[in-house]
């Protein structure tokens, strides 16, 4: 039988998740705070659900892709949440960026009352989300896993197993430590060749094959040359994890001297106003120390 699927949240990444389970033949159940972002997705076959209970009692398996460690508590074990709809044997997948901790507290919860949880997290902004080829990194049962791994490769292309609850979210996390310390890398650079009066076109083609290349730079740098600051992945929901890395760190008792930088850099920006714009702005913290601006 054919796994009937929820899915939670609508956001930048849920609703190119949602589009591309419709597309694979799931039969999807959608639930989001706001109501109108469900409306798309109904036209294409999604059925609405009145809340995260209500979603979970028509569904098999439930994925949840929110913004917080808070959201994800309420729409799981809140007076609405999944734990009161869910049957036992159900699944409940987490791809939201959260609290390693939390994800651990949440299974132990959702176990409580016979369901299964898997943290899995994911990595490729809006464009993998649209794609379906994003990274999605699983803590959590093996089998759960080989269970979910259909409804899993409808939305991703690398799926890996790293450990038991948590684990996924640790991951997720090393995975934001590369993504904002290439943002840096990548901002330095640029203004320095600016600076230098180079042909930006040009040098973006020539560093980007050659081991200086990576997936920020190929996605990111042009639209910084464009100065297009629509987010694949906007500073606030880069903060929201930088913190959550920085609370681990300061758990785990390892230095993370250019993450906190960059949290710091970021925080200024937000501070601006500019929260909403995509994580690669980053590079207008530069443009303020220098006072040059790059693309302009």
């Amino acid at each position: 039988m054919t796994e009937r699927i929820g899915l939670i949240g609508l956001g930048i990444m849920g609703r190119g998740m949602a589009a591309n389970l419709l597309r694979a033949g799931f039969t999807l159940r959608v639930w989001n705070r706001t109501r109108s972002r469900m409306e798309a997705l109904i036209a294409q076959g999604a059925q609405p659900a009145d809340s995260p209970a209500d979603l979970a009692a028509h569904s098999d398996i439930i994925i949840t892709c929110v913004s917080d460690t808070p959201d994800v508590e309420a729409v799981l074990l809140g007076e609405q949440g999944v734990i009161h709809g869910a049957q036992p044997g159900a699944l409940v997948i987490d791809t939201s960026t959260i609290s390693p901790q939390a994800t651990r507290m949440i299974a132990e919860r959702l176990a409580e009352h016979g369901i299964h949880m898997l943290d899995a997290p994911v990595s490729g902004g809006s464009e993998g989300a649209e794609r379906g080829t994003l990274s999605i990194m699983v803590g959590g049962d093996a089998q759960q896993l080989e269970r979910a791994r259909p409804v899993l490769q409808a939305i991703g292309q690398t799926i890996t197993h790293i450990g038991d609850h948590g684990a996924g979210q640790m991951a997720k996390l090393v995975n934001q430590i590369l993504v904002v310390g290439n943002t840096l890398a990548m901002s330095e650079a640029l203004l320095f060749a600016q600076a230098g009066g180079l042909d930006l076109e040009r040098t973006l083609q020539a560093v980007s094959g050659g081991a200086a290349g990576s997936w920020m730079l190929s996605h990111r740098g042009p639209q910084i040359l464009r100065r297009d600051w629509r987010p694949g992945f906007t500073i606030d929901l880069q903060q929201k994890d930088l913190r959550l890395v920085l609370e681990a760190a300061d758990q785990l008792g390892t230095p993370v001297l250019a993450t906190s930088l960059i949290f710091n850099l970021y925080r200024v920006l937000q501070q601006a106003g500019l929260g909403g714009e995509g994580n690669h702005a980053l590079i207008k913290a530069l443009e303020r120390l220098s006072g040059i601006s790059v693309g302009a």
